[in-house]
């Protein structure tokens, strides 16, 4: 493949920033910010799905988001709860693979265990791999990843970069070909910090809950411009 022909976009990464700002923007409480951009996020799935992308992750809820407010974190600990229990079917009627990557330890055991549990109902699906990071921080990935290969005994001769991609939260996650965050905001955040080497990186001004059908269009058409030389 020549470095000017166009390329699929197979894997999507977003960090959906904005749901504050677009409810403050409104007059409304930041928690109907996050209520709209759940419902954001389904859309983004199904334009996607339709787009024939095989990969979506999206950064739902990082380790610094714990310091939010009480009554904040409260409600998207309910959202979620509703998206993994009453919308299940979701996944399934689409037969998307549902993963959810991140730290766990801080979540109630009942919420655990649906995550566990729309991963299991979900498993066999190739149709599409939804990808959600719940508790993840970048560096805490890399953190527990380090941690494992030391319980595993694994001599400093022996690791090399499959010895890390193995252990990540997805075991050889392929790496996104492109990440988008929405709100203006130009940075990572801690992002997929080990998958992301070599991703295309694109920026959108509209906060999250804003987006539409053709904001997806322009980021497919937008990596179709890209030359990936991957450092040759």
């Amino acid at each position: 493949m020549s470095p000017t022909e166009p390329v699929a976009l197979r894997h999507l990464a977003m960090i959906m920033d904005g749901n504050r700002r677009w409810a403050k923007e409104k007059g409304l409480p930041s928690v109907e910010g996050h209520r709209e951009g759940y419902e954001t996020m389904k859309k983004v799935g199904d334009w996607c799905l339709a787009r024939g992308i095989e990969t979506l992750t999206v950064f739902a809820f990082s380790t610094e988001n714990w310091k939010r407010s009480e009554t904040e974190v409260n409600f998207l600990m309910n959202l979620l709860e509703h998206a993994l229990d009453k919308e299940l079917e979701y996944f399934i009627s689409r037969k998307i693979c549902l993963k959810i990557l991140g730290r766990r330890d801080g979540f109630a055991s009942k919420l655990v265990e649906l995550m566990e549990k729309a991963e299991e109902a979900t498993k066999e699906f190739d149709t599409m791999t939804f990808a959600i990071c719940l508790g993840y921080g970048g560096r805490a990935e890399l953190v527990d990843t380090v941690k494992e290969i030391i319980e595993e005994g694994i001599p400093a001769g022996a690791i090399d970069e499959d010895t890390i991609s193995k252990r990540l939260y997805w075991s050889n996650m392929p790496d996104p070909d492109m990440i988008v965050r929405t709100s203006g905001e130009e940075r990572l955040s801690g992002f997929l910090l080990w998958q992301s080497a070599y991703s295309e990186l694109y920026w959108i001004k509209k906060n999250w809950p804003a987006l539409n059908e053709q904001d997806i269009d322009a980021v497919v058409e937008e990596y179709k411009t890209r030359q990936r030389r991957y450092g040759a």
